[in-house]
């Protein structure tokens, strides 16, 4: 009884362990971050897009082939390439890319090796095509409105979504991360930057001297307007008090008429006589009255 209770735990452990085996070959797991092809004998039949636990045939009928469904990151070697006015650049650059139709993926570059040589001259044919489209100083300016890096590098990640899909492969973006110039032609680069900083130097300058003459002009103008008026206020105010003074000398004459012509008198002996002063006259002269009335009294 016993060595039939253990023969019957081995047969029942060996079924387990077949029915173990065999499930294993024909149920697979698809992960969140996977795509995966059935293929029988080499050809694929059936995608799974989503994840969950699936089933096939047994090998060698059939087999799981998976590939990575996230956004890859292509880390490009560095190019030198030509702009359309025939000057030459070096970038330093990166593309990012994911499986876009995993069959056709397995079918023409078979895995991320080959996908990244396939992605080496969609990215560099691309971006080759695009600089020469443009000049260099519409990648390199002080002046942003100018600048069309932008503008091309759009361009490029259309044409190399288009030329990807052939291979089954999505493009999603590409970046500069450095655009730099050859050594060999870094030195006449910097000499023509330089002189076109100092053109540009020279052009505000001769603006700012030109506004400044401007703003000289204008105040010499409104100085010129202002002491005109102030002139004209001044000379009306001393035509007003010389007008008033006049009246004055009116009123008082008419008032006291002798008062008047001896303050006069008074006046013109200040203007005339001092200690040093000797005069002469005959003594009827009329400026000698009251000098006379004085000597009399």
């Amino acid at each position: 009884m016993k060595i039939k209770k253990v023969s019957g735990k081995i047969v029942a452990g060996t079924s387990l362990l077949l029915l173990l085996f065999l499930a294993t070959m024909v149920f697979y797991k698809v992960d969140e971050t996977e795509y995966a092809v059935v293929t029988q004998f080499g050809n694929p039949v059936s995608v799974e897009l989503r994840p969950g636990l699936k089933i096939k045939l047994p090998e060698p009928i059939q087999s799981v082939r998976k590939f990575d469904n996230r956004i890859q990151v292509y880390q490009a070697d560095p190019l030198e390439l030509l702009t359309l006015d025939k000057k030459s650049v070096a970038i330093d650059y990166f593309g990012t890319w994911r499986v876009g139709d995993p069959v056709l993926y397995m079918k023409t570059v078979k895995d991320r090796i080959g996908a990244e040589a396939r992605l080496r001259d969609v990215f560099s044919s691309s971006l080759s095509t695009q600089f020469g489209r443009y000049n260099l100083d519409e990648f390199v300016n002080v002046d942003p409105e100018k600048l069309k890096l932008d503008v091309m590098l759009k361009s490029a990640v259309a044409y190399a979504k288009e030329t990807a899909l052939e291979y089954g492969i999505e493009v999603v973006d590409t970046q500069i991360k450095v655009l730099n110039f050859p050594e060999a032609n870094k030195e006449s680069v910097y000499q023509r930057m330089r002189a076109e900083r100092e053109q540009m130097a020279k052009k505000y300058r001769s603006e700012g001297s030109e506004e400044a003459a401007k703003i000289r002009a204008n105040a010499d103008k409104e100085q010129k307007i202002i002491l005109s008026e102030a002139y004209k206020e001044a000379q009306r105010i001393i035509g007003e008090g010389d007008a008033e003074a006049i009246r004055i000398y009116a009123e008082a004459i008419q008032e006291d008429p002798d008062f008047y012509k001896f303050i006069r008198t008074l006046e013109t002996y200040e203007k005339t006589i001092d200690g040093n002063t000797t005069l002469i006259l005959p003594s009827t002269a009329e400026i000698l009255k009251y000098l006379s009335s004085g000597v009399s009294q």
